[in-house]
């Protein structure tokens, strides 16, 4: 069995998780095929839109409490196993931000812990109805530091350390109001609600979203003025593009745009 299935359709690649019997954990095999997956991807100029979703009951309940157990079994306690779980945990988030292509969370069940990390660091997020959301770790006494890097970005602060100290669940509902994703559909319709979004962002010039989202994120992180400028420049490079230029005469000619890419 696949643990990281990859489907592409057009221009758009779907990556399941694929181990449904453990409620696809972020295990050392599925950091390790998500990694594969998102190196592979973002060399891959032929997909403009990502989604990731998880077979089987859950999108993902975060990472794989046995084998920590077994990582602890070392004369160091595991200090040295964890230290570098973690740090791949990370290697694969930003991977997700530094993808040319938008990422899409296509979320059902439940997502906690580094799931729910998972899908905070997802670009784009729609979630069934009676999906779960939770950073529960402190629940068995690991308060869920790592997961509340992208938790404390997406959401309002209180919130998110209310999430983080209680290890209460909200359902999607609240995850849409709170912001961690965009829309909560019937479970009948993730499928159609995610492809239809992606589908709407593949239909866009590959090069201005790919530079759009890298400055999008880049600019989060700036003082105003600081951001403002480093936009503008974004935007002067945008504006010589060739298929840009085609996009705007196509406007203004109201045709459809011949892109190159």
């Amino acid at each position: 069995m696949t643990i990281l299935e990859r489907n592409d359709t057009g221009a758009i690649a779907h990556l399941r998780l694929n181990s449904p019997e453990r409620l696809n954990a972020l295990s050392d095999e599925m950091l390790a095929a998500l990694q594969e997956q998102f190196d592979n991807l973002r060399e891959d100029s032929q997909i403009r839109a990502v989604i990731l979703s998880g077979a089987g009951k859950a999108f993902c309940a975060g990472h794989d409490l046995k084998q920590m157990t077994a990582g602890r079994q070392s004369e160091d306690g595991g200090k040295a196993y964890f230290a570098d779980l973690f740090n791949r945990c990370a290697a694969v988030m930003l991977s997700v931000r530094s993808l040319p292509q938008p990422v899409i969370a296509q979320v059902h069940g439940i997502a906690t812990a580094a799931g729910c990390q998972l899908v905070a660091t997802c670009d784009l997020a729609i979630a069934a109805e009676d999906t779960k959301f939770g950073v529960n770790g402190v629940n068995i006494g690991l308060f869920c530091s790592t997961p509340m890097v992208a938790l404390s970005r997406n959401i309002a602060r209180k919130k998110a350390f209310e999430m983080l100290t209680t290890g209460t669940f909200i359902d999607a509902t609240a995850a849409e109001a709170l912001g961690l994703i965009n829309r909560a559909v019937p479970a009948s319709e993730l499928g159609t609600a995610t492809t239809e979004l992606a589908e709407t962002l593949a239909a866009k010039l590959g090069a201005a979203v790919k530079i759009g989202k890298q400055a999008f994120y880049q600019q989060l992180e700036m003082p105003l003025e600081q951001a403002y400028a480093y936009t503008g420049d974004v935007m002067v490079q945008n504006m010589m593009y060739r298929d840009t230029q085609e996009g705007i005469a196509a406007f203004i000619e109201k045709r459809a745009p011949d892109w190159s890419q």
